[in-house]
């Protein structure tokens, strides 16, 4: 049987040699880690989460199920019959035929176990996301050691986080409130990833910014903008350890386009898009240019709500980006081409005295 009764904290004595005082005045055990809390008004926004992925209903579930199902047995029939009328002609079309047909069942086995694989990662993901905002909002030490262990694990094949790894592995011991390590975690295990992760968002809307100006067609434009969006999201996704196939892109796509829905993300009502438009300076410059810069906008808003969904902790010790932390080089870029207001500039000849 279980005791319910909550332990009381570990008590020390001022008068001890090993203890010292913290800089919010605790007693903490020498060469323990002491990770100071954020401040009040910090701590009352610890950072939402991004909606839960949508569910499809249970209807919809056994429609695709029985359609499947359908489309599979059709697909086997119709292999099945295929095989028969090549051992009917030849023998040797007959083995052919059916090396071929185990050929693509076990390369069907495998798109289906890679996919299911990426389905699990993300889900584990999201699932990491959900116990790290319960750790922080209980102070939930043994919560935030689990989640701390999944991390390690994920990022074991991360080479770029060998050092942070070392690093975070040596503090476990010495963190006492679940909150801290949660906070010690993030500064640690995201912040190179969150850096990596902003400059990928600022180069696509670069990129998107400059393929729109230049492009004579719309329908490339359209083309350019989807492949880039879609390609964002994947290296998101991979660079915070999940591995999406086909299916798990879908399922991802649509938990970020529900992101952007929910926060109103996709009318792109910035601040960075009202100086842009309300100054004036998209209609000095070209059309084509002006449109840009808007989809360059766009692509980077919908890069900070991938950001939001793939990242496997909330934000709370770290700020989250910004639109002007990845598309401020195209607001700069296009703040340049603006001519500068110096009055009217005097004869030559008639100098001012």
């Amino acid at each position: 049987m279980s005791d319910s009764t909550p332990r009381r904290p570990q008590a020390f004595r001022l008068d001890d040699p090993g203890v010292v005082l913290a800089e919010d005045g605790r007693a903490v055990p020498r060469g323990a880690v002491v990770v100071t809390p954020a401040p009040a008004e910090a701590q009352e926004e610890i950072a939402t989460l991004p909606p839960a992925p949508p569910k499809t209903s249970r209807w919809g579930q056994l429609f695709w199920t029985g359609l499947g199902g359908l489309v599979s047995l059709g697909a086997g029939l119709a292999v099945t019959k295929l095989v028969e009328d090549l051992f009917a002609r030849a023998d040797w079309l007959g083995y052919v035929g059916l090396a071929f047909a185990l050929a693509l069942a076990l390369a069907s086995l495998a798109i289906l176990t890679r996919e299911a694989f990426g389905l699990i990662r993300l889900r584990t993901l999201n699932h990491l996301r959900e116990q790290a905002a319960e750790a922080l909002a209980k102070d939930d030490r043994r919560l935030a050691e689990s989640v701390t262990n999944e991390l390690l694990a994920i990022a074991a094949t991360s080479p770029r986080l060998f050092r942070a790894r070392t690093e975070l592995s040596g503090h476990l011991d010495a963190i006492i409130d679940g909150a801290d390590l949660i906070r010690l975690t993030e500064r640690q295990l995201m912040a190179p990833l969150d850096a990596e992760a902003t400059q990928l968002v600022s180069n696509a809307a670069k990129r998107v910014s400059v393929v729109t100006a230049v492009s004579p067609r719309a329908a490339v434009d359209l083309i350019f903008v989807l492949v880039t969006a879609i390609g964002l999201v994947r290296r998101l996704a991979q660079l915070y350890g999940g591995r999406p196939g086909a299916l798990g892109m879908v399922r991802l796509f649509r938990q970020v386009i529900t992101h952007l829905a929910v926060t109103g993300g996709m009318a792109a009502g910035d601040s960075l898009v009202q100086q842009v438009v309300g100054h004036g300076i998209a209609a000095k410059l070209s059309a084509r240019l002006g449109e840009g810069v808007v989809n360059g906008l766009l692509t980077a808003r919908l890069g900070i709500a991938a950001i939001e969904v793939t990242r496997p902790l909330p934000f709370a010790a770290l700020p989250a980006p910004a639109l002007s932390d990845v598309a401020s080089g195209l607001i700069n870029r296009s703040t340049t081409k603006e001519p500068a207001s110096e009055g009217p500039k005097p004869p030559p000849g008639n100098p001012q005295p």
